[in-house]
């Protein structure tokens, strides 16, 4: 116990209370009392209706430190779960998780099309989530609710997709699915499915960098999503590295993302003969042509058989990608960055070490702390995970400024599955 503490909003005192046992993974009473500064009174009332609830329960005792040893307390994974959904024109990916943000089951299906109504689409996430939710053998009733995000901007940013630019797409899956549907973006909520799963421990400024078919980034201060203004912040694929660069969707020039991203990267591979035939990249009127992911893996699949300029394109996309990387780290004064995505998913092992040597090099307050970086367990499908965690955060611990959560919580001696 002790440690530095780090700022941790919460509502309620059961939220709170709630949140802790979470970052705890187990914990006292004794230890609920020095994290959070409440009394014994307060903590044994909310304690106990949270046992009532189904939502906590003890498991098992401390060991011993010379009195009697500790009751600890656990979350019960399975009294609560939570459904998300990823809605791309690549593919829409379902994630069904537990309390504790464990993923209990997931699927992607075929994503959104131009030749689809918005309506038929919805019916058909609606459909969807309720076999994931079924066949899943969950109990309907401790579903909270599904969790809908979508590529920053909006779906209708897709030159093919502009007829979903004014389709309330959360409000009609709600009606649709009869639970409620939180909506957000997927760089955030990756970064949140990250926070509420444990992986960013005692982080207290946190990014997570999203690359799919483009580059963004989803921050948490002190496990609050930071939004901006009208939900676009952390858009480190705008960061310009080029003012007379290449023009970008955004309107400007130079962006990382024009420069580094997996289009990017895509067409200077096709733009190359010999690559293009090494990585089996289709031609202009040819078969129906793969998602700029699809060939993006392609261009990974033959860097990692030794294509060399393959290989080449990539280092020199990560190489950009980490100066902007470190623009957002300057800016926020990052101490833990995870890399996730399906692009990253597929080459996390050129990307991440190119951007901790940028960071290590040049990051502004390294002398007083390093950036950590990581690549994501779950970075294929990590949109979804932190979409069903929006829907628990929301529900179960309401978040605002106030309790001071410090690190280094988990008291040992309980064995538990």
């Amino acid at each position: 116990m002790g440690g530095p503490s780090r700022a941790i909003p919460h509502t309620t005192s059961r939220a709170a209370v709630l949140d802790v046992i979470r970052a705890a993974g187990t914990i006292s009473r004794v230890g609920l009392v020095e994290a959070t500064g409440f009394t014994g009174a307060t903590i044994s009332t909310v304690v106990r209706r949270l046992i009532d609830d189904g939502l906590v329960l003890e498991t098992g005792r401390a060991e011993s430190t010379g009195g009697k040893p500790r009751v600890l307390l656990r979350l019960n994974r399975e009294s609560r779960y939570a459904v998300g959904v990823h809605i791309d024109p690549i593919g829409i990916t379902y994630a069904l998780i537990d309390l504790t943000g464990a993923v209990v089951s997931r699927m992607t299906r075929a994503g959104v099309n131009r030749d689809e109504d918005p309506a038929e689409t919805t019916s058909r996430m609606s459909r969807q989530v309720e076999a994931l939710v079924e066949g899943a053998g969950v109990d309907r009733e401790r579903v909270l609710g599904v969790g809908l995000v979508a590529p920053t901007g909006g779906l209708h940013r897709h030159p093919s997709l502009r007829h979903w630019a004014d389709y309330p797409a959360a409000g009609e899956l709600e009606d649709a699915v009869g639970l409620p549907v939180v909506p957000g973006n997927d760089a955030t909520a990756a970064a949140l499915g990250e926070y509420w799963s444990g992986v960013v421990g005692g982080s207290s400024i946190f990014a997570a960098v999203y690359m799919a078919t483009g580059v963004g980034a989803g921050v948490l201060v002190n496990g609050i999503p930071y939004h901006g203004a009208s939900g676009n912040a952390g858009e480190v694929g705008h960061v310009c590295l080029d003012v007379d660069g290449p023009l970008c969707w955004c309107g400007g020039r130079g962006c990382a993302e024009a420069v580094a991203g997996p289009a990017a990267v895509v067409a200077a591979a096709r733009a190359d003969g010999d690559l293009a035939r090494a990585a089996g990249l289709t031609r202009e009127g040819g078969p129906v042509r793969p998602s700029v992911g699809a060939e993006f893996t392609a261009v990974v699949r033959a860097a990692r058989l030794g294509q060399p300029t393959a290989r080449a394109l990539l280092d020199r996309s990560a190489r950009h990608l980490a100066v902007a990387v470190r623009t957002l780290a300057n800016l926020m004064d990052l101490d833990l960055l995870v890399l996730t995505g399906p692009s990253l998913a597929a080459a996390g092992s050129v990307y991440l070490p190119v951007i901790q040597e940028e960071l290590d090099r040049a990051f502004f307050a390294r002398a007083a702390h390093p950036v950590e970086v990581r690549m994501s367990t779950s970075a294929a499908t990590a949109p979804a995970i932190g979409a069903a965690a929006m829907v628990l955060q929301g529900q179960l611990v309401p978040l605002r400024p106030g309790l001071r959560l410090p690190e280094n919580l988990s008291e040992s001696g309980a064995d538990w599955d």
